[in-house]
């Protein structure tokens, strides 16, 4: 296949085409989904599909990188090409995407000097290996090397963010100096600063939105009249963060109307096809005045659910695209199946400090450090320090706090501190030589704006009564093995529970955790994410993958407090808050 641009044209094989996209992040989705997903991408008549690439999880640690699985980029891009897709990537460095930092590795922020984004010596450094090790995997799959990939992206909506244009240059030509032909490009907001500084010689510029496509095109057809006209992410839903009121929605006839309006003009990129899951501790947050924290689904609103259900929404905008295509378009593949497999009482029970040794070893500093300093980026620091005196309603302080610490005096709960408190502290009382614990969740990096480089754990100084405590143990709890763990059949109200299920027909199925208030869960050892009874998430999406035909295990961790019996129940339905796809 040849693919190039011509003045304002994209042209494959000679002839202009339409570029009718969607997005679809690998990272998000099983392997064994990827095949139905572009069934049901070709059936609504599309010709493309986009994707970000995820550094963080691609070198989880310095120099330690991992292609497998649903990381396995080049596995995907070559599914892709065998239903006629044809791929575009956006590796970033930096991808938004409501994911963990970013995307960006969480080790970054171990280094004094570093400042993301831009032309730092320690950041390029970084992601100039990272860029070599993943484009061995994309390289051979370019359409110039006989593969599906006809474009990549420079950064991402960088005018949002920054203004180094010697960065962005440096990227681009980064892109080359590896053997990257195929046609590059940035995307951004629509305003003309959004653009400008967000833009760069030799790639084309493409918009991020999601309506009023003439409007949106106002600044973009005055300073870039001779390009391609895409939407590189037109918005059809919205992420949800916990707290939020109910599950965000949007209208499927608005939607159409949009991209619509949008392929008259010339290419699209839906944004989201399939949204996915932030499966273990990998969404990300918001953080403008407020911290928010997004929900373990990343179902979008989009054109297929969660779990890959084709949607109303989907049809009505296949129904959109049969305009612009000269062949029936084919039969929509039926959903998969979903069970239910009833209720679940998870009998075992383990207490965390109990187990904290075989969990992680403690290590000492002076004062509290904050997470990435014990050498981890997710899940859970306990913090522990023995009391020299008597404390009566003295006020334990933190400077800043991410995101969220539980305060205990032996076993009982002084109360919880959450970093959007108007106040950062709150009141203890204990006595001489007793030990305070303070267990601190990372509840995900700040993905977008100027607040990305703020750490986790306690990331300042903490005082007691106005003064420095010190002395201290920490435990890095990154949660990513609980073999070790001894279980106990004994009633607790926080910790771990466990139980297990039998299953003779694998499918998917969705867990409800009523009783349970706030932790994340693991089934036969997978990380399916995070549960908070704040909303608006109810049920956590079990892909059919990770169960196995007979005896399955599931374990609970619960930071809060169970509100009733430890049980938990698996159905056939999905409750992701009150909104529904529309």
């Amino acid at each position: 296949m040849e693919f190039n641009i011509t003045g304002n044209q994209f042209v494959r094989d000679g002839h202009p085409i339409k570029l009718i996209s969607g997005s679809v992040h690998y990272f998000r989705n099983m392997p064994d989904t990827w095949d139905d997903i572009f069934n049901k991408m070709k059936a609504m008549g599309l010709n493309c599909v986009e994707t970000y690439t995820a550094w963080n999880m691609h070198e989880p640690k310095p120099r330690e990188f991992c292609f497998e699985d649903r990381l396995n980029i080049a596995e995907f891009i070559k599914q892709a090409a065998d239903h006629n897709l044809m791929v575009i990537v956006r590796p970033g460095p930096y991808i938004c995407a409501e994911w963990e930092f970013g995307g960006l590795p969480w080790w970054l922020q171990n280094e004094d000097d570093m400042e993301i984004r831009c032309m730092n010596k320690t950041y390029i450094k970084y992601f100039d290996r990272y860029l070599d090790r993943l484009f061995d995997e994309i390289r051979p799959l370019l359409c110039t090397n006989g593969g599906p990939i006809i474009m990549l992206q420079c950064e991402n909506e960088y005018g949002y963010y920054g203004d180094d244009k010697e960065y962005l240059k440096y990227l681009k030509e980064g892109y080359r100096r590896r053997g990257i032909d195929v046609p590059l490009f940035t995307s951004d907001g629509p305003e003309e600063a959004h653009l400008l500084d967000g833009s760069v010689e030799g790639c084309i510029s493409t918009l991020n939105f999601g309506s009023d496509v003439e409007g949106r095109f106002k600044d973009h057809d005055r300073l870039y009249p001779n390009q391609p006209k895409m939407c590189m992410e037109m918005w059809d839903g919205w992420f949800d963060a916990w707290g939020d009121d109910e599950h965000h929605t949007t209208s499927a006839g608005d939607y159409a109307k949009t991209v619509s309006d949008m392929l008259e003009k010339g290419s699209v990129n839906m944004y989201m096809f399939i949204g996915g899951t932030n499966f273990g501790f990998t969404s990300g947050a918001n953080h403008y005045e407020r911290y928010a924290p997004d929900v373990t689904s990343y179902d979008y609103d989009a054109l297929l659910t969660e779990c890959g259900d084709t949607t109303p929404k989907y049809m009505t905008i296949r129904e959109v695209i049969q305009g612009y295509t000269e062949a029936p378009l084919p039969e929509v593949p039926p959903n998969r199946r979903k069970l239910s497999y009833g209720k679940v009482a998870l009998r075992q029970t383990a207490k965390l400090m109990d187990n904290i040794n075989a969990l992680s070893s403690p290590i000492e500093s002076n004062v509290p450090l904050n997470m990435e300093k014990y050498g981890i980026g997710y899940g859970y620091v306990l913090y522990e320090t023995r009391l020299n005196r008597d404390y009566v309603d003295a006020e334990l302080s933190f400077e800043s706090i991410g995101d969220r610490a539980l305060v205990y005096i032996e076993d009982c709960l002084q109360g919880v501190v959450y970093v959007n408190d108007e106040e950062l502290s709150l009141k203890i009382n204990a006595k001489a030589g007793e030990t305070m614990y303070i267990l601190v969740e990372n509840m995900g990096r700040t993905n977008f704006g100027s607040k990305m480089m703020r750490k986790k754990g306690i990331a300042g100084r903490l005082l007691i009564d106005g003064k420095i405590h010190f002395s201290w143990k920490a435990y890095p709890l990154e949660m990513n093995n609980l073999d070790k763990l001894i279980f106990k059949s004994e009633e607790i109200k926080t910790g771990f529970f466990k139980g297990t299920f039998e299953v003779n027909d694998i499918a998917d199925t969705f867990l409800s955790l009523d009783n349970f208030t706030k932790g994340f869960v693991t089934i036969n050892g997978f990380n399916i994410g995070r549960f908070w009874e704040i909303g608006p998430q109810k049920t956590l999406y079990v892909p059919a993958c990770i169960l196995k035909k007979g005896k399955n295990e599931i374990i609970v961790f619960e930071s809060d407090g169970l509100k009733g019996e430890a049980k938990v129940s698996f159905t056939d339905k999905h409750d992701l808050g009150s909104g529904e796809n529309a």
